[in-house]
């Protein structure tokens, strides 16, 4: 089973990925928690404390991208595009409450368009984790999931839209839903975030339409506040948005393909 988070930046998406990793590793399920959004930290919002060991962003190991592709044994430039990367995530991941957590990380190009052995790597692993695993995969992406890929994103089970009552955060998950569709990806559900009542839930289902379907929703509260500003999950405290996600989880995994319509699990 893999599971694509997105949705405009702030909306909640990686609260939401590590509240649905906890959910279901305390399912007995193995989980893989995969970050690949720069800008996001959901180790934390797994429950890795800060100050412990944090996974390593694939991003930076150089050395280890330039082996894989062979970079570093050829001064023309050349190097292989499809390494071998199957040994990787269990040297790299760490493990919290069951749940298996990698962090991609962000390449730091120095000029566009480069294609550069860290950016290899990242993409093959990515590919990896979604066609080759039989892992349940959580993978919290950017605003945008064009790093996908042609030929990766069918391989996603489910893509999951986080949005809150606001038009911006509408008009991006109607643009990534445009995306989707254009990378082939077969089912897409929405999440309503930080709802603070149902004017709110309300207003979000308005502007989704009826022919959106609605997994469900997480109710802002000071629960998610403490847990936010003390940088632990939200799974470890009490509050509503536990019912909530569970909610989530049971609905999404009622939309999951059958054996037949998918190669994995």
């Amino acid at each position: 089973m893999k599971i694509a988070i997105t949705g405009k930046g702030g909306v909640g998406k990686t609260t939401l990925a590590g509240l649905l990793a906890r959910s279901l590793a305390a399912d007995n399920l193995r989980v893989l928690a995969v970050d690949a959004d720069p800008d996001a930290n959901l180790a934390a919002a797994v429950g890795v404390r800060a100050g412990s060991p944090q996974p390593l962003p694939f991003s930076k190991l150089t050395e280890l991208a330039k082996s894989r592709t062979g970079a570093d044994q050829n001064s023309g430039g050349l190097f292989k595009l499809n390494p071998r990367v199957d040994d990787l995530p269990q040297q790299f991941w760490l493990e919290h409450q069951g749940v298996r957590v990698l962090k991609m990380g962000t390449v730091d190009h120095a000029g566009s368009g480069c294609v550069c052995p860290e950016h290899t790597l990242v993409r093959s692993l990515m590919r990896h984790l979604l066609l080759d695993r039989d892992e349940v995969v959580i993978m919290d992406m950017e605003a945008g999931i064009e790093h996908l890929g042609r030929g990766t994103a069918d391989a996603v089970d489910l893509l999951v839209v986080v949005v809150e009552p606001g038009s911006r955060s509408v008009q991006t998950a109607l643009q990534v839903e445009q995306l989707a569709q254009q990378l082939a990806i077969a089912r897409v559900g929405f999440v309503a975030s930080k709802v603070g009542g149902p004017e709110d839930l309300a207003f979000i289902r308005r502007a989704l339409g009826e022919q959106r379907t609605l997994l469900g929703q997480l109710s802002w509260s000071d629960a998610l506040r403490r847990a936010d500003k003390a940088a632990q999950s939200p799974f470890d405290f009490s509050g509503p948005f536990i019912d909530e996600v569970n909610a989530i989880k049971r609905a999404l995994l009622e939309r999951m393909p059958t054996h037949e319509e998918a190669g994995h699990v």
